[in-house]
């Protein structure tokens, strides 16, 4: 049949891997292609400090010298020691409906991390926990909104026909009217009673490296028995943060304080998909100009992270947040969320309060790969 599996070498290598999925979703209106350099920002060995402690390789299957499969494999063994089990993750996988060219791609993939010691496979994170997660397994009717994966319903056939198993669900939620919710269900907003000990601000750009330390502090207590979550070292989130006001605005992320203290963060994105689209993974200097220039027309916001420190869950903080997103609604009447995981009672009934509703449904895989 013609099948061979090899890993990412050179630079000819890299550009395969990176323009698989232009030949897959070439008639799919729904898909918004990647920025290659966000690809290459995620999976970059060298300078991604994600990759202090941890290790990637990249497989890409040719079925007579065309480009038919790719993998990314990625062995943390921090992860090992957080949760007591020798997990290899694997993600940014893409494959033509060939069960075939999955199976070889994926018998190699499988080889190289049992090899590496782990006794299982688990995805898709593209390429961890605080990334891209999960596969679509329902919804395929509407493009993804930012930070939303999206791919076409053969996938999970073909990662059950190679034997992996559903493991976790997960959901993202929207409402592209939330200022007529929850001005009808809220009308008198939801602070009530003064807190004067608690306060909630936008970001400080003046003040960036402390902020974004505060960030970091907050999510890793808020988040840290968060299904595969590993904390984040400074270095991981300064990385991650390097564009951040590229798809957000000061305003758009908010701390709580309580007595000058941050204990909780409210961190929005523009969902600049839609302007995403045209560009087909490249961004130059002059359509990227357009593109700062267009995020002033975006009318809708995902809420990407709502981080409260442990001791904080249940107080006035929750009021805060609500009421920050009330007031946001006014100016981006269309919201969404990340992905939620469905043991996270708090978020969901959080997001159903200013009527975020179900949206689109994603599936974290598992296979056991003992010898």
């Amino acid at each position: 049949m013609g099948y061979t599996v090899q890993s990412v070498q050179s630079k000819k290598d890299w550009k395969t891997f990176l323009r698989l999925p232009q030949a897959i979703y070439a008639n799919d209106p729904n898909w918004i292609a990647p920025l290659f350099s966000e690809v290459k920002k995620a999976l970059d060995t060298q300078k991604n400090p994600y990759f202090k402690n941890a290790n990637a390789k990249l497989f890409l299957c040719l079925k007579q010298e065309e480009i038919v499969a790719r993998v990314a494999i990625i062995i943390n063994r921090d992860y090992w020691k957080r949760w007591g089990r020798k997990a290899a993750f694997f993600g940014f996988f893409e494959a033509i409906n060939d069960p075939t060219a999955v199976e070889m791609l994926f018998r190699k993939a499988v080889r190289y991390a049992q090899q590496q010691g782990a006794t299982s496979l688990i995805g898709p994170f593209n390429p961890n926990h605080y990334s891209e997660l999960g596969l679509l397994i329902e919804n395929f009717d509407d493009p993804p909104v930012f930070f939303e994966t999206y791919n076409p319903p053969y996938y999970q056939e073909l990662l059950e026909g190679f034997g992996f198993h559903l493991k976790d669900r997960l959901h993202t939620r929207r409402n592209q009217d939330v200022a007529t919710y929850v001005n009808k269900k809220h009308p008198n907003g939801f602070l009530g009673k003064d807190h004067r000990s608690m306060r909630i601000r936008p970001f400080r750009l003046r003040k960036m490296k402390k902020e974004l330390e505060g960030i970091r502090q907050i999510n890793n207590d808020a988040f840290y028995d968060n299904l595969h979550f590993l904390p984040l070292s400074p270095e991981e989130y300064q990385y991650a943060a390097q564009y951040l006001f590229f798809v957000t605005k000061p305003k758009l992320v908010l701390l709580i304080e309580k007595n000058d203290e941050p204990i909780g963060v409210l961190q929005c994105m523009l969902n600049i998909n839609p302007l995403l689209k045209p560009l087909g993974g490249k961004v130059h200097p002059w359509n990227f100009l357009r593109l700062l220039f267009q995020r002033k027309k975006v009318k809708e916001i995902v809420l990407y992270a709502v981080g409260i420190k442990k001791g904080y869950q249940n107080s006035y903080a929750i009021k805060l947040l609500l009421e920050a997103l009330r007031k946001l609604s006014s100016q981006y009447p269309g919201m969404s969320t990340s992905w939620i995981s469905e043991g996270n009672q708090k978020s969901i009934k959080v997001s159903e309060i200013i009527g975020l509703q179900p949206y689109k449904w994603f599936g974290i895989f598992e296979k056991v790969i003992t010898e």
